[in-house]
């Protein structure tokens, strides 16, 4: 039963923000752990180490990608369980299970992966030796990858930002401090950096675990693993996780879609494309950080059957949708060659990327509403409409890359991109009347 100081409690939009702004920070950080990487193998002599790096990082950030559902759903079911003690341990302990599991799965099938991977990318022998050796130390590092996905997305949904904030930061200050240690003072290279790596991802599962012992409310009552993790228990889990799988399913195919029409345009388009993809990275990172805010209030809201509380996040959600894009366009208008001058010091590049940087001011505009709705139907678990929207819009993306890229080229593939990003949008909204009876389910 819900607690009634806390269903009865009437949250603010200062509350909303509250959560946001530590969200966007931990979040932002989440990209830096290969940039770190590269960027410290990229001052050493042999070109080949930073290729190795490149598609070492490719494989992890695609593995990774795929499971990013565990701290997404998880953040949604702990906040629908903040009011009671049995369904909070439940939704940390299912879940962690599931991250164990498909860790050791990574473990186990390691050469298999590394394997197939060099089928697809087809790099020289050096490169594949350094991308081995890379490879070899980090997959080690797989199962603490999927638990950190837990453990923090189970802290966003208590709403314990300071501790979610401290870990994001504490992995990469760790790992940049051996990285530096490995590779500079022991000159282990790339092997150095991909410990430097594991260590930091093994003792961000530690402290996280610490602040779990901290935060989980104690109680007499006994657990019952068995009950947990039986397969009726388990089976919701794993609907809610298999739906937010196909949706970033849908995302790899654009994505590697866009990069293979990409790739035939000239050398240029193609390193301007890059540059603008990063850029874009970033604006979906500072978006959610909104998601995360709304998943937690939406997911309290089912919770504690709170309909109020429920509409009041839908309707912050629409603020947001306007507040981000805007925040969002302002810094890139007022900054937009000197980003670009972080990622490229190649004039052609630069001023070919200016060419094309219409569509990053269109991309928030477009994508706002799918990426932060998103957040609000992951809080109360209605993945399917997740799932199903970007059914449609990889479907709308598929059509219009078709149509647009012969006529338009590399504005037509933009644009096509644009289409989807706004499909993701409308597809979701039309879900928002439905989603309503999840709260009282």
């Amino acid at each position: 039963m819900a607690n009634s100081s806390t269903s009865n409690q009437q949250y603010q939009f200062s509350d909303y923000l509250k959560l946001v702004i530590p969200f966007v920070l931990s979040t932002i950080t989440t990209p830096l752990l290969g940039v770190v990487d590269t960027a410290l193998v990229g001052h050493l002599p042999n070109p080949a180490f930073i290729a190795g790096i490149a598609i070492g990082t490719v494989i992890f950030n695609t593995i990774y990608w795929l499971f990013g559902f565990l701290r997404v759903s998880t953040t949604g079911f702990a906040a629908q369980a903040l009011d009671n003690i049995l369904l909070l341990k439940s939704s940390l302990i299912r879940p962690l299970f599931i991250a164990i599991f498909l860790g050791l799965v990574f473990i186990i099938f390691q050469k298999f992966i590394f394997s197939a991977s060099m089928q697809i990318i087809k790099p020289n022998q050096e490169v594949q030796h350094y991308a081995d050796s890379y490879f070899s130390v980090l997959i080690w590092g797989a199962p603490f990858v999927l638990i950190n996905y837990v453990l923090v997305g189970w802290l966003m949904g208590i709403s314990k930002v300071k501790a979610v904030l401290f870990l994001q930061v504490f992995i990469n200050v760790l790992n940049i401090i051996m990285a530096m240690l490995f590779v500079w003072w022991f000159r282990w290279d790339i092997k150095g950096v991909a410990f430097a790596t594991l260590i930091a991802q093994i003792s961000c599962s530690l402290i996280g675990i610490l602040f779990i012992y901290r935060y989980l409310p104690k109680t007499h009552q006994k657990t019952d693993l068995k009950a947990i993790l039986s397969w009726k228990s388990l089976k919701g889990v794993i609907l809610v996780n298999t739906n937010l799988m196909i949706r970033t399913i849908c995302l790899l195919i654009v994505t590697n879609h866009f990069i293979s029409i990409g790739s035939t345009f000239d050398t240029e388009v193609l390193a301007a494309n890059a540059v603008l993809f990063q850029i874009h990275y970033m604006m979906a990172y500072l978006f959610d950080g909104f998601a995360n805010a709304s998943s937690v209030f939406s997911g309290r809201a089912k919770g504690n059957q709170n309909m109020d509380l429920y509409n009041q996040t839908l309707r912050w959600s629409l603020q947001a949708c306007f507040i981000c894009p805007i925040i969002i366009i302002a810094i890139w208008l007022a900054f937009d060659a000197s980003i670009i001058k972080l990622l490229t010091n190649q004039p052609e590049i630069i001023n070919l990327t200016l060419q094309y940087q219409s569509w990053l001011i269109i991309f928030p505009i477009v994508a706002a509403g799918g990426l932060i709705y998103y957040g609000v139907f992951s809080g109360i678990s209605y993945t399917s409409s997740i799932r199903d929207s970007m059914l449609l819009a990889l479907l709308l993306w598929l059509i219009a890359q078709y149509f647009a890229v012969p006529i338009w080229g590399n504005h037509g593939l933009w644009l096509a991109y644009s289409l989807f990003s706004f499909g993701r949008t409308i597809f979701l909204i039309i879900w928002i009347k439905k989603s309503r009876s999840y709260i009282t389910a």
